[in-house]
C-alpha cells in the first residue's frame, strides 16, 4: 500500500512516462517505510526490488527530475511561512568500494576516495523544522582536477566561474529566484564560513535583493576607510572586538572530536561540551575589495555580529561567530534574530547525518555512479520525510497526531508501546513521536529531551511493519472480514 504522504508530496511527478511516475511513488514509499535497510529488503520482494533497480536504470529518471515534484512541494510550503530560513551546504558522497570500482565516480580527495559531491540548498522555519530541500546539484570531479595541483597565484588568477566554489554565488541566485515564487514570505539565506566569497557578498548587497543573508566570516577581512574618518581598527575582527557588548548570553556547547591529526584550523580543533557565557557586539562596516586579475570588484557595506566567548576554559578552544549580514542590527531583538537564523543552518548538517546514518546513502551497492545520484534523489526526499516526523513533534507538539501519521500507524505504535488498546481520538503529535522513538530505543522520561533522528528513523521502520500487521489482523481487519 503506497504511503498518503508519497502521494502528495510526489502530485507532480512528470518522468514523461505514467508507469515510470507510479514506479517512482511506489519506490519511495518503500524505501521511505524501511530507511535504513538494503533496497531488496525494503522493497519486499524479488519482483518489486527488479522494478526499484530498472527505475534508477532508466535514462528518464534522472537526479534532477526525481527531485524537481518534491522542490516544487517546498516552494508551497514556503509560501505558507511568514520566514523561511534556506541553508546551503555540501557534502561528500563517498563509495569508495576496497574491491569494486564504481564507474563514473570521481576523487575526492586526490584519489584515496572515490564518489560525488553534493551541494544542496534545504528550506527551514526559524524553529529548524525543515520543509524540503528547495535546489540539489550533484557532480563527479575527474580525476586530476581541483586546486590542489595549482600554486596560490594560480588560485587568484583563476576566474570564479572556473572554480567549485563558484556553487555558492549560484545558489544564493537560485535563493533569490525562489523568494519571488513567495512574495509574502521573508528568506533567509545562511551558509557557513565555506561561503565567505566576496562576489558571494557582493551578489548578496546587489539591487533588487529580495533575500536576507548571513554567512560565517572566515577571513578577516580589511576594511575600508573615509576620508577624515578614524578607525580604531582596519580590519574586521579587531573592529568588532572595539564596539561595546550589546548583551551576554548562556549557551551550551556541544564537544566534538578532531577529524585528523594534522587539523591547525582552530575551529576544528577538539572541545568539551559545556555551558559557557557568551558576549555579543554587532557592527556595520564597509569592505575593501580583494585584487581580482580579471574583474575589478566594488566596495559593499555589510553587517556584522561577533559571538564570542567570554571565559574559556584552560587549554580549550574559544567559541567564536563571526557572521556577516544584511540584517538589520539596530538593537538587541535582531541581533538576536540574526543569531538564532544562523544557528538554523546546523539542521542542515542533521540531515546529512539523516542521509548517511539513517538512510545509509553511501553503503548503496549500484555499479554505476549515475544510478548511485538517482537513488541518492530518492533518499534525499526520504530523510526529509524521516527528520521531519522528528523536528514537527517539537514545533508543534499539540496537533493531532493524524496530521501525520496514518490511523494504523498510530493505533499499532500506541498497543506495542503502551501494551492496551489505542484510544478512540488520536493522541497528540509531541505524544506519538515519544512513542515511534521508543521503538528505536529512546528512553521516554518526564526530563528526558525530544528524541533525536537516530531513534526516530529506526521507530519508523518498525512502524511500517506494526502498521501493515494492525491492517491484516486488527480490529479493524476483523470486522471487515466478518461483513465479507
Amino acid at each position: 500500500m503506497m504511503a498518503p504522504w508519497v502521494v502528495d508530496e510526489m502530485k507532480a511527478a512528470d518522468l514523461k512516462d505514467k508507469r515510470l511516475d507510479n514506479r517512482l511513488r511506489e519506490v519511495l514509499s518503500q524505501l521511505g517505510a524501511h530507511p535504513t535497510a538494503s533496497i531488496p529488503a525494503a522493497c519486499g520482494g524479488h519482483a518489486e526490488m527488479t522494478a526499484a533497480y530498472r527505475l534508477f536504470d532508466n535514462e528518464k529518471a534522472t537526479f534532477e527530475s526525481i527531485l524537481r515534484p518534491h522542490s516544487q512541494v517546498t516552494r508551497e510550503r514556503m509560501a505558507q511561512q511568514l520566514v523561511v530560513v534556506l541553508a546551503q551546504d555540501t557534502t561528500e558522497v563517498d563509495v569508495t568500494r576496497p574491491g569494486q570500482e564504481v564507474a563514473g565516480a570521481g576523487p575526492l580527495d586526490g584519489g584515496a576516495r572515490w564518489g560525488a559531491m553534493l551541494h544542496l540548498l534545504h528550506a527551514f522555519t526559524p524553529n529548524g523544522t525543515p520543509l524540503g530541500t528547495l535546489d540539489a546539484r550533484s557532480w563527479v570531479r575527474d580525476e586530476g582536477s581541483g586546486s590542489a595541483s595549482l600554486s596560490r597565484a594560480e588560485r587568484a588568477a583563476t576566474p570564479i566561474e572556473e572554480k567549485e566554489s563558484v556553487r555558492w554565488v549560484e545558489t544564493l541566485r537560485r535563493a533569490r529566484e525562489e523568494a519571488q515564487h513567495c512574495p509574502s514570505t521573508q528568506v533567509v539565506c545562511v551558509a557557513d564560513s565555506e561561503a565567505d566569497i566576496y562576489e558571494l557578498l557582493v551578489e548578496g548587497t546587489t539591487e533588487p535583493r529580495r533575500v536576507d543573508w548571513i554567512v560565517r566570516a572566515c577571513q578577516n577581512r580589511a576594511l575600508l576607510c573615509e576620508k577624515g574618518q578614524e578607525i580604531a581598527e582596519k580590519h574586521l575582527r579587531e573592529h568588532v572586538l572595539s564596539q561595546p557588548v550589546l548583551f551576554t548570553q548562556t549557551i551550551q556547547v556541544r564537544g566534538r572530536k578532531a577529524k585528523t591529526q594534522c587539523e591547525t584550523r582552530g575551529r576544528r580543533q577538539p572541545r568539551e561540551s559545556r555551558e559557557t557565557e557568551v558576549e555579543v557586539r554587532a557592527a556595520g562596516v564597509t569592505l575593501r575589495p580583494p585584487r581580482r586579475s580579471d574583474r575589478k570588484l566594488p566596495e559593499i557595506t555589510v553587517n556584522v555580529v561577533l559571538v564570542s566567548e567570554a571565559a574559556p576554559p584552560e587549554g580549550d578552544v574559544a567559541v567564536e561567530w563571526l557572521l556577516l549580514t544584511s540584517l538589520p542590527i539596530d538593537n538587541h531583538g535582531p541581533v538576536r534574530q540574526v543569531i538564532q537564523y544562523y544557528c538554523v543552518r546546523w539542521m542542515i548538517e542533521v540531515f546529512f547525518r539523516v542521509l548517511k546514518s539513517g538512510c545509509r546513502v553511501e553503503e548503496r551497492r549500484f555499479e554505476q555512479i549515475d544510478r548511485l545520484l538517482s537513488c541518492l534523489a530518492v533518499y534525499l526526499i526520504v530523510a526529509w520525510r524521516t527528520l521531519y516526523v522528528c523536528r514537527l513533534g517539537r514545533a508543534c507538539p499539540d496537533i493531532d497526531a493524524e496530521a501525520v501519521f496514518e490511523p494504523a500507524e498510530w493505533k499499532s505504535v500506541w498497543a506495542v508501546v503502551k501494551r492496551t488498546d489505542p484510544p478512540s481520538s488520536p493522541p497528540p503529535l509531541s505524544e506519538m513521536v515519544r512513542l515511534v522513538a521508543q521503538l528505536g530505543g529512546y528512553v521516554n522520561r518526564k526530563r528526558s529531551d525530544p528524541p533525536g533522528p537516530q531513534t526516530v528513523w529506526i521507530g519508523l521502520q518498525r512502524m511500517q511493519d506494526f502498521a501493515a500487521c494492525w491492517n491484516l489482523f486488527g480490529p479493524g481487519a476483523r470486522e471487515k472480514s466478518k461483513l465479507v
